[in-house]
């Protein structure tokens, strides 16, 4: 071959390899850092807020009297139920969605947001009438036979929070549109002016009506519809990418609702398992001694605040590999896949050692033992180490997967590792070996590291770029 011939077919490789790293290029930052921190940072704080307003209406509930607290405790976690559902609902939309706006068809995202707000809209009534309709029974299958005082606060709480679950599915479901936009400032700002409507109506509910659990019921209940008001207002704005189209809120996909449901019922099949070993564990410690169930209690408080950075991620890995994904780019979604994984690895352990440091400060606010308090630092120094390292691969990653289409493999692996991982092991170590909470504890975060080997080896292995939601 001549000198010249050579130097054009070089040059020409060169072309092409040039052409094809700029695509790659281009498809890989489909995403800035500028628009992942505008998601990031809003659901973040919004998480935060939710977690503090709850603190604050605690607070505010124990004036109230204690049949009062006791009625709310019981049936909040009765309503957990329901909030997973409608929360694995809305995002089974978000998957959806995600993925036409990847594809570029915003019409269908815009329909399948309509058929969203359809079905969770027909669900959730159903399901608010079916509790209206049994309220009392509900809970005394539940929890036996309590108080008649504390029965009474149970039977005035649950009915007020049926009535709002319209409300809440309403509102998941157009917080899924804003989402999958990546929108997030929106459901963050919606948070705070309907946190603040609640926090101020249980003020006036129970210091200036006495209206006791009815006073922090109803301000619940008009927080919620105002938050579903508005963000359904919102999503009927034609300048969005993507929109409520009134033709197939009242028109039935088949198709639509497959896709959501998909995605949704592996996700609630899910969350309803864990809720229900939550239920189991709390039976387990109610075995131990008193200041140990204390310390568990206080423990969990500040777990939760702990573990904002890694739920706040989930939605993100949602948007962005829905997009990516229903774009067919499954090069973008590897490299986002990464680099969001990295982003929550750096949150978490940023987050879970400021709030580690902050613990010893919680606990002057607490009138426990010093032996207790001991016990709360070393349960939050375990779950913080665990949370920052082992969390971000089990919770937020599946999260991914599930954008991805990979669903029932997620569903099947969380359901086993949350019995055999974390229910036995809490047998196991908490009562048979007799380590009590710090059982509790390890047998958690052992979950989270089974979890976690097996996310990262799923995601390394590529299969879940076969999978094809829409």
């Amino acid at each position: 071959m001549c000198q010249k011939c050579w130097e054009n077919y070089q040059q020409q490789n060169l072309s092409e390899s040039e052409a094809k790293g700029r695509k790659m290029k281009q498809k890989a930052e489909a995403f800035s850092n500028k628009q992942l921190k505008g998601m990031i940072v809003p659901l973040f704080f919004e998480q935060l807020l939710v977690m503090l307003v709850g603190l604050a209406d605690t607070l505010v509930i124990s004036y109230a009297g204690e049949a009062a607290v006791s009625g709310v405790s019981l049936v909040n976690q009765f309503n957990t139920i329901f909030i997973y559902l409608f929360t694995a609902l809305a995002s089974g939309g978000a998957v959806v969605i995600s993925q036409y706006i990847g594809r570029n068809e915003k019409g269908a995202a815009g329909a399948s947001a309509s058929q969203l707000l359809l079905f969770s809209t027909v669900f959730s009534g159903i399901a608010a009438g079916l509790v209206l309709l049994g309220n009392e029974w509900i809970l005394r299958l539940m929890f036996g036979k309590v108080e008649d005082s504390v029965m009474e606060a149970c039977v005035t709480y649950l009915r007020i929070s049926a009535y709002s679950y319209p409300a809440l599915a309403v509102y998941n479901s157009g917080a899924a549109v804003y989402r999958s936009l990546g929108k997030t400032n929106v459901t963050m700002y919606l948070s705070v002016v309907s946190n603040i409507v609640n926090v101020i109506g249980n003020l006036i509910g129970v210091f200036v009506l006495h209206a006791g659990v009815a006073g922090v019921a109803y301000p619940s209940f008009i927080a919620r519809t105002f938050s579903a008001v508005m963000i359904t207002w919102l999503c009927f704005r034609r300048k969005n990418e993507v929109f409520y189209q009134r033709e197939w809120i009242f028109k039935w996909s088949g198709d639509s609702m497959r896709k959501i449901l998909r995605i949704a019922v592996p996700n609630g099949l899910e969350n309803g398992v864990f809720q229900l070993v939550k239920v189991a564990l709390s039976s387990i410690v109610a075995l131990f001694g008193t200041y140990q169930i204390a310390a568990n209690g206080v423990a969990q408080s500040i777990w939760s605040l702990a573990a904002l950075a890694g739920v706040a991620m989930g939605p993100v890995f949602i948007t962005v590999i829905g997009q990516c994904m229903g774009n067919r780019d499954t090069e973008g979604a590897d490299y986002y896949f990464k680099k969001l994984t990295g982003i929550t690895l750096l949150l978490s352990a940023v987050w879970n050692l400021i709030v580690f440091l902050l613990t010893p400060l919680f606990l002057r606010f607490y009138a426990l033992e010093p032996e207790t308090k001991r016990l709360v630092v070393w349960l939050v120094l375990i779950h913080n180490v665990f949370n920052a390292a082992a969390f971000p691969f089990s919770g937020a990653v599946s999260n991914g997967l599930r954008a991805a289409g990979d669903v029932k493999f997620t569903m099947y692996v969380s359901i086993a590792s949350t019995i055999a991982g974390r229910l036995l092991l809490t047998w196991l170590l908490g009562v048979v070996l007799d380590m009590g909470v710090i059982g509790i504890a390890a047998a958690m975060v052992c979950d989270w590291m089974i979890r976690a080997v097996i996310f990262i080896l799923r995601q390394k292995s590529g299969r879940w770029k076969n999978f094809q939601v829409i």
